[in-house]
């Protein structure tokens, strides 16, 4: 069928094999029959061929090669789809021959219209960084455009080749930032599980910990002082404020305030609390528990009751993260004690992480409630329940002081169990507990010392006899009784056993030895010759210590120290109490141990980076024509309300002239000040400082500046059809009165435009006409990145005088390390055809904290490809590009309107 002629049957047949491959039958030998058809013009025979290809290209490399040049056609076809299988196929056969056509496939790939074939290129990136480490550079630069791509398919799959190829170029995620977050809610949920691990690791490096008030309040604090004091102790803290306000203790505690950054990530994953992905919601719960302000991680208690209810295949890891928040966030999920509580169809494990969840939100008021439910599970048949539940009432007991002698009781009403492994598990969870009181329960010590003769569970006799050992003089009759019994069973017990007989021997011979030196001898001298050279060293090494001879040194004369020393009480603790370093959800959380390819939580920063960099600079070209520009934003809200005062034009005017626009552009300018980084915030705070200056120097001419605005708005509310009239009469320009651009960005340039308007022939000047906007800088190089030395870039819009055919761009050099740099120079320049490079000349010496310019010439050949190179110091080499606007490609020609239409007719 596959050889056959006709498409319906290679279809068939394709459709036969695909089926074999669902059920997990080796199709492998059909692969030369299959590969053929590769080149096949039916789409859906093609389909079908790739995913074949795909499930066997690793195996048959040797015949996928042969294949290779029809992939390479693939990358080509006009259908996406077998685009993106293509590049999938030829990912896929790992040969390191192949490397650079992966490579090109892949950056071609990556700047393909459609972005189910970047998605695929962004699957590819780990494929073949995999096969050969040492493309890293080039996969970053692709990874590093991928990530600018907006759309949402694209988003989950560059996260997850920015996670296995470099994870730790953190710079690369600054200027996407915003935008991940913004993106998050209409990824697929695969992709928002990555991103939001990813995202965890970024805010945790980038904002400040916002529960670091809650340490602070308690150093600052003294030992009986009260949250809310007086009005006597408010006074004196005032004045004590007053006189350390220079104090950097005092800097410390500063009320602190979350970056809006950091609120920006909290406020978009909320949502997806209520996501119907499990893993979802745990990547927010993790998130949130990581990086939330204490007062708001409670919203994950709910959802992750919820999934315990509807999701119970993920329940074992639901309530591994549950039982470690209980530890620190026990508050969280107290209303919800019922839902821990434990079913008789739950597995085992389960059960057990239930038990250990109730365990830790036990309290004084609710422990009544668990010990009920405590005495349930202990008549379970499910031994290992039982077991894990006797523990888990010894720590309740360990915990709360008030039901202590309450549990100790119900654990010696366990001892008369007729379950050997419930009365064993019974004695060494009442061991630790004797430990913190012996002398009120000799009792139930001399009750255990009853059991020797019943109990054969090794661990539990080797407990019996350390508490008889231990508190030998509160028992001083039964001890000896009990060495007697042990000498004769001696050579028939388990190690364990053997070692607590030979420690309970020499702890009775410095107690008691008149009636133990013969038993204790006696013992010394079976363990001399037992098998286990552990217990042979230990009778050695004690008989030398207790027994006093001529040979015996310095230590003798301290055996009663060493032996009944005061033994600290054991701490019962959980054994998630040191897991929350890990990643809530991680493998390395399940297990409590570092697994291979573990990304490290990173610590908070003590001083919170700089929050510029996430900074992402809009063109001016592309500014709607209502939004209020970004110098315009305020920083505080009394600052906008200053604004708004000051803006009579737009009100005046709203009604006529657009009452939409200027409303979207206030609702921008809020949401923008509001969801923009503090970095802006301050930026913009201090240039409206600036024009509240300028405005006070200029209060003289605000009466001039308010006639102008009215005779303007007078001019804006005449009828169009008077403008045309006034513009066919040739009248100079009058000059407009210079004002504040907060107040008439918008009705300067308009009522300009308008008052320019005329149909004459005359030629406009290059002076008369000013450029549209500043030079705008970008960056080439950041100073993170540079390790130090940082590069921007402008297009001059000058000529670049050795060729008229090249774009001038001024590149300006800062070295903010403490070292000089020397001979900056670029190297290893990669072009488009038909692209040509003029080099900067060399710097030789840039000194530390100075700064360099210098002009470089680059032919685009008419296109907006970018130019890479690398920008190398002496030391260093670091890879860039520079990619042009559009609109610096172009060079400004003057023209008359009758010269403009005879060329666009010509046209």
């Amino acid at each position: 069928m596959l050889d056959s002629n006709k498409d319906s049957l290679k279809l068939e047949a394709m459709k036969r094999i695909v089926a074999m491959i669902a059920r997990g039958k080796n199709a492998s030998d059909l692969f030369p029959a299959v590969v053929k058809n590769v080149a096949c013009k039916n789409i859906e025979v093609k389909k079908l061929v790739y995913v074949y290809l795909v499930r066997y290209a690793e195996e048959q490399q040797d015949l996928a090669l042969l294949s290779i040049s029809t992939f390479q056609r693939g990358l080509k076809d006009p259908n996406q789809l077998i685009r993106a299988s293509a590049l999938r196929v030829l990912s896929s056969i790992r040969v390191t021959i192949i490397v650079p056509i992966m490579m090109l496939a892949i950056k071609e790939a990556a700047s393909d219209m459609s972005p189910y074939v970047r998605k695929t290129a962004a699957h590819a990136i780990p494929k073949l960084y995999s096969l050969d480490p040492e493309q890293k550079d080039q996969l970053i630069e692709v990874i590093e455009k991928l990530l600018a791509d907006k759309t949402t398919l694209v988003a989950g799959s560059v996260v997850m080749a920015f996670e296995e190829v470099c994870p730790e170029r953190i710079d690369l995620i600054h200027k996407n930032y915003r935008k991940l977050c913004n993106l998050l809610i209409d990824v697929e949920e695969w992709g928002q599980v990555v991103i939001i691990n990813m995202l965890t690791r970024y805010a945790r490096t980038q904002f400040l910990n916002p529960n670091i008030n809650e340490s602070l309040l308690e150093e600052g604090s003294g030992g009986d002082k009260t949250f809310y004091g007086s009005d006597e102790d408010e006074d004196e803290d005032e004045e004590e404020k007053e006189k350390n306000a220079e104090a950097p203790a005092m800097a410390k505690r500063k009320p602190y305030v979350m970056d809006p950054d950091h609120r920006l990530l909290l406020r978009n994953t909320k949502p997806l609390l209520q996501s119907r992905n499990a893993a979802v919601v745990m990547a927010v719960a993790q998130l949130y528990f990581h990086l939330a302000p204490k007062a708001e991680v409670g919203v994950i208690a709910k959802a992750l009751v919820r999934l315990l209810r509807s999701h119970s295949e993920v329940q074992y890891v639901v309530l591994q993260n549950v039982a470690t928040m209980t530890i620190k966030r026990r508050g969280m999920f107290e209303p919800y004690l019922k839902s821990f509580y434990i079913r008789s169809t739950d597995p085992t494990q389960i059960k057990v992480l239930k038990l250990e969840v109730l365990t830790n939100l036990a309290n004084e008021t609710n422990i009544s409630t668990i010990l009920r439910e405590f005495q349930t599970y202990i008549k379970s048949m499910d031994k290992d329940f039982v077991a894990a539940t006797i523990q888990a009432i010894g720590r309740c007991a360990t915990n709360i002081g008030e039901v202590r002698d309450t549990c100790l009781n119900g654990l010696v009403q366990l001892l008369s169990n007729r379950d050997e492994l419930v009365v064993a598990e019974s004695v060494v969870v009442i061991k630790k507990l004797l430990q913190m009181q012996p002398e009120k329960h000799s009792d139930i010590i001399k009750h255990m010392a009853k059991l020797t003769d019943n109990i054969q569970v090794p661990m539990a006799r080797a407990s019996i006899l350390w508490l008889i050992g231990e508190y030998c003089e509160h028992v001083p009759k039964i001890a000896p009784d009990v060495l007697r019994k042990m000498a004769k069973s001696f050579t028939n017990e388990e190690d364990i056993v053997k070692l607590q007989i030979i420690n309970l021997a020499a702890k009775l011979y410095l107690t008691n030895s008149k009636q133990t030196k013969l038993l204790t001898q006696y013992v010394l001298n079976l363990a001399k010759y037992d098998q286990n050279y552990d217990i042979r060293d230990r009778a050695r090494f004690i008989r030398q210590l207790i027994v006093p001879t001529e040979k015996s040194g310095a230590l003798s004369k301290y055996a009663k120290k060493l032996f009944l020393a005061l033994k600290p009480a054991p701490v019962l603790e959980s054994p998630f109490k040191d897991r929350d370093h890990f990643q809530l959800g991680s493998l390395s959380h399940l297990l409590n141990a570092k697994a291979g390819g573990y990304q490290e939580l990173p610590d908070w920063p003590e001083a919170a980076p700089d929050p510029s960099v996430r900074n992402v600079e809009v063109k001016d070209s592309v500014r709607a024509v209502g939004t209020v520009p970004e110098w315009t934003k305020c920083s505080s809200r009394e600052k906008r309300k200053e604004k708004k005062v000051e803006k009579p034009f737009y009100s005046d005017s709203e009604g006529e002239s657009g009452p939409t626009e200027s409303a979207d552009s206030e609702s921008d300018s809020a949401s923008g000040s509001e969801s923009g980084s503090g970095s802006e915030e301050s930026g913009s705070g201090s240039e409206s400082v600036e024009s509240e200056e300028g405005s006070e120097s200029e209060e003289e001419e605000e009466d001039e500046e308010e006639k102008n605005k009215k005779k303007k708005k007078k001019e804006l509310k005449k009828p169009v059809q008077e403008i045309k009239l006034l513009s066919l009469f040739p009248v100079e320009p009058a000059p407009s009165p210079q004002v504040t651009p907060v107040n008439t960005f918008l009705s300067n340039s308009l009522v300009t435009d308008l008052e320019g308007l005329s149909l004459s022939d005359t030629v406009l000047s290059p002076a008369t006409i000013a450029p549209s906007s500043a030079l705008k800088n970008y960056e080439l190089l950041h100073r993170i990145t540079g390790e130090g030395l940082s590069v921007e870039y402008c297009f001059s819009r000058q000529p670049f005088s050795p060729d008229a055919n090249m774009v001038a761009v001024q590149m300006q050099f800062t070295n903010n390390a403490t070292s000089d740099t020397k001979n900056l120079h670029m190297e290893d320049v990669k072009l488009q055809s038909g692209m040509r490079v003029k080099e900067f000349p060399e710097i030789e010496l840039l000194p530390a904290g100075e700064t360099a310019a210098a002009v470089m010439g680059i032919d685009f050949c008419d296109s907006t490809q970018a130019a890479n190179f690398q920008l190398c110091t002496h030391t260093k080499k670091f890879f860039v590009s520079i990619q042009p606007p559009v609109g610096e490609l172009m060079r400004p020609i003057f023209l008359t309107e009758n010269e403009f239409k005879k060329e666009q007719g010509e046209s």
